[in-house]
């Protein structure tokens, strides 16, 4: 695929120009018509043409449609920083664009496709993104890198599991927790790349002496080994937990990661960060990690489903959607031109996604409270990412901001 911005003579259209640009603009569209049918519709009181059944959709939706779309919207922006390549822009935005709508609508109206066919344009999208993404890292020598484009590929798999399992078993039975576990391995190791340089900028130009976050070094790399060992372990439970020990060395390996990463994030200078909330957001969505992992374990150790449905919950309404959210506004201000702080209505949606995942994790810890905070929880998401559309959807169809 071709990174060229357009001809010589004509540039393409802003919403064009760069990969957050419709990714975030759409992807947030998406969180709002996710949930606005999902809950009425797990609540009984709507129908959907899907083939996958409520719960089964929302999942799928979640890690296959909503989520590739903010990080497709994330790496085409950020690997040209890393890389010193051109983004991708123009056309071959445009038929990214145009490949993960095909995805969406299959999904919606499965009921009417073959399964086969509403497979493949699912899938498609995750693997052509990792095909771009892969080619331009490789292309700029920047194999460091090329660990994002095996997370991607991983998740084009896990999306054609579930689809297998659809087919045979009418749910998901491994892919979901495969995906939940491949995206948050990529949140953490992203994380641990923007969280502290973002920090460590602030600090140098807004609280002279402070202590810095660290660079890398061998506690991150234990936390992201440990994190991943424990998330390969978690997906497998239904495999390992059947082995004399299973269940505590499992159980173990969460407690242990959630300790690790409680411990990476104190060491990020969190506390010092408040005063700014477009960096403080990004703090917040992390303490999530440790807490789903927290819960998990738990839930693994006592054989107790809430607390593993919290910790579930923890990941996806918490860390998940919450560093959405905060990538999405942060990156969008600064790559048109807006200054790197939060006005008021950007906190009011953080406020939202945060009332969101608590209700949700709370939900899933008080199972008998479902029929109230799952409202509560969809109508705090949709606040949040319609939210975002209205700020944020003008700048990201205009040109930047000169000056």
């Amino acid at each position: 695929m071709s990174t060229s911005t357009g001809t010589p003579h004509r540039s393409p259209p802003a919403v064009l120009s760069l990969g957050f640009r419709p990714f975030f603009l759409l992807g947030a569209l998406f969180a709002v018509v996710m949930i606005a049918l999902w809950v009425p519709w797990f609540l009984g009181l709507i129908a959907v043409p899907s083939a996958f059944p409520p719960v089964a959709w929302h999942a799928h939706e979640l890690l296959f449609g909503f989520m590739p779309a903010v990080m497709a919207g994330f790496l085409l922006t950020a690997v040209p920083n890393w890389t010193g390549r051109r983004p991708i822009a123009g056309w071959p935005l445009a038929g990214l664009v145009l490949l993960w709508l095909a995805g969406r609508i299959a999904i919606a109206v499965s009921t009417y496709l073959d399964p086969v066919l509403i497979a493949a344009l699912s899938v498609a999208f995750p693997i052509v993104l990792a095909a771009v993404v892969g080619r331009e890292i490789v292309l700029a020598g920047n194999g460091r890198n090329l660990k994002i484009v095996l997370v991607l590929t991983g998740l084009a798999a896990a999306d054609l599991l579930f689809h297998y399992e659809i087919w045979q078993f009418g749910r998901p039975r491994h892919a979901q927790l495969a995906a939940v576990a491949l995206a948050l391995l990529l949140l953490i190791i992203i994380s641990g790349r923007i969280v502290p340089t973002f920090t460590a900028n602030w600090l140098k130009a807004n609280r002279a002496g402070a202590p810095l976050p660290p660079a890398f070094d061998r506690i991150d790399l234990a936390t992201v080994l440990l994190s991943g060992a424990a998330l390969l372990a978690w997906a497998g439970f239904s495999f390992l937990h059947t082995v004399p020990g299973g269940r505590p060395l499992i159980a173990s390996m969460m407690l242990g990661a959630a300790a690790a990463n409680f411990l990476r994030q104190a060491r990020w200078q969190p506390h010092r960060t408040g005063a700014e909330p477009l960096l403080a957001i990004l703090h917040v969505a992390y303490v999530f990690v440790g807490l789903g992992f927290l819960l998990g374990g738990l839930g693994v150790l006592w054989d107790d489903y809430d607390y593993a449905t919290a910790g579930v919950h923890a990941w996806t309404a918490g860390a998940i959607g919450t560093m959405m959210i905060a990538v999405m506004s942060r990156v969008s201000r600064g790559h048109t031109g807006r200054p790197l702080t939060a006005p008021a209505g950007t906190v009011v949606l953080y406020v939202l996604i945060l009332i969101a995942a608590a209700a949700r994790i709370a939900a899933g810890l008080h199972p008998q409270t479902t029929s109230l905070l799952l409202p509560v929880s969809g109508l705090a998401w949709i606040g949040a990412f319609g939210g975002f559309v209205a700020l944020y959807g003008r700048m990201l169809v205009s040109p930047r901001v000169q000056g």
